[in-house]
């Protein structure tokens, strides 16, 4: 591998104006340089830069969506018959490398205390950047390791546990505490967090309510949603065929745990002829011996399989008309089409804000509608991607700061 990773990177072309980082990342990776101090033996340095810029630069060197970010942007690939630089491949052989050597300095203790809800990506970020600045971290996670949705909602062949469960080591070494298998707003609610004596409160607690379709017979012993599936497969007997309701990333992660685990016939149903999923998620779909038909809307959920409507469209993607609802025999039915927030907190508390889709209400700079507590990633965003989490994170940990800092005036 070693050796194939540095071929790509000598076929940088270490551009003036890298589109790789201003038009395909989220996060401005600065990539010509990544791979400038790579080539010149300076792993460590080009580590470092990695991760004070993204912490989670490991995680998202296997799971962002690359074709339509860095390496699809890659001049490289623009060219006829050429190949974009396999970017990840670089950051991840030097993310990896860095990552369990890095000693994260941290500024004289503050002696104020930050509870961080939540352990996903958003929270790691939190963690991490305000640990640094010297205040005092505790972490409270309702499930019993960190991770959030990497662990429980990303698939461990597309992103090994091993990974998340080094960060739980690194943030144990910055003195970082953490309060598994509690969650806020049951025994402890946010009152209690600042009665004592938390002087901040951040909100990452991502998205894990399914969403529903409506349909009839969505509640019967064969219908399972994509994100309690994923949280532990080997809970379910799903049988030999098995419907997919969804066409997105998530439903690809779910079809193609679903035939690791032994199902033989699995077939995702998209409601439109647009597939919402990326090329590479649909190509490795492909080998993995999924069907995917377009076209075919949910109406209701039998013990013998779903029930779908046939949409045709036009060629512009417009609706034409609709046919007769048919039968897709299948043991068990899997619904994925996204999901949103618990509202344990917000119920539990005063002067949070929700939009009608229940997500957290914030300013600009990540504050809530209440004091003190701040908040970012999928349980203000809806559910996206862990780059663009981590992206807002870094903005609300300056905030985080800037506010703790006023109130020591």
């Amino acid at each position: 591998m070693a050796v194939h990773v540095i071929n790509e990177a000598r076929r940088c072309l270490q551009c003036k104006k890298p589109l790789c980082r201003l038009k395909g990342c989220p996060i401005q990776t600065n990539v010509p340089e990544m791979i400038r101090l790579f080539l010149a033996g300076q792993t460590e340095e080009a580590g470092k830069m990695l991760f004070e810029n993204n912490p989670l630069s490991i995680v998202c060197s296997l799971v962002c969506d690359h074709e339509n970010q860095c390496e699809g942007n890659c001049i490289q690939g623009r060219r006829k018959e050429g190949a974009a630089i396999q970017i990840p491949n670089i950051e991840h052989y030097i993310s990896d490398s860095y990552f369990d050597k890095a000693t994260i300095e941290r500024l004289p203790d503050t002696g104020q205390r930050v509870a961080i809800i939540g352990s996903g990506p958003a929270g790691i970020t939190i963690a991490i950047k305000l640990a640094a600045l010297g205040h005092n971290i505790t972490i409270f996670e309702r499930m019993d390791k960190i991770g959030g949705m990497m662990r429980y909602g990303i698939p461990a062949f597309r992103l090994p546990r091993n990974i998340i469960d080094r960060y739980q080591t690194k943030l144990r070494q910055m003195g970082i505490h953490f309060r598994p298998n509690t969650s806020i707003g049951t025994a402890i609610h946010l009152d209690d967090l600042f009665n004592d004596g938390y002087d901040a409160v951040f909100i990452g607690t991502g998205v894990w309510r399914p969403n529903r379709t409506g349909c009839k017979g969505e509640s019967l012993g064969n219908v399972h949603y994509a994100v309690d599936y994923l949280r532990n497969p080997k809970a379910y007997d799903l049988g030999e065929t098995v419907a997919i309701i969804g066409a997105g990333n998530s439903a690809i992660d779910v079809a193609r745990t679903v035939v690791r685990m032994g199902s033989r016939n699995v077939t995702l149903y998209a409601r439109r002829q647009r597939i919402a999923a990326s090329q590479r998620e649909l190509d490795y779909a492909a080998v993995d011996g999924i069907d995917i038909q377009q076209g075919m809307a949910i109406k209701e959920f039998t013990e013998a399989g779903p029930i779908l409507t046939p949409r045709i469209y036009d060629e512009d993607g417009n609706l034409v008309r609709e046919e007769e609802p048919v039968l897709m025999p299948a043991d068990s039915t899997i619904i994925a089409i996204s999901q949103g927030p618990k509202d344990r907190i917000v119920s539990t508390t005063h002067d949070l804000k929700v939009t009608d889709r229940g997500l957290l209400v914030i300013d600009e700079s990540g504050r809530t509608t209440r004091e003190g507590v701040f908040a970012s990633g999928d349980v203000v965003v809806g559910s996206k991607n862990v780059v663009l989490a981590v992206y807002f994170s870094k903005q609300v940990a300056k905030t985080i700061d800037e506010y703790l800092k006023s109130k020591k005036k």
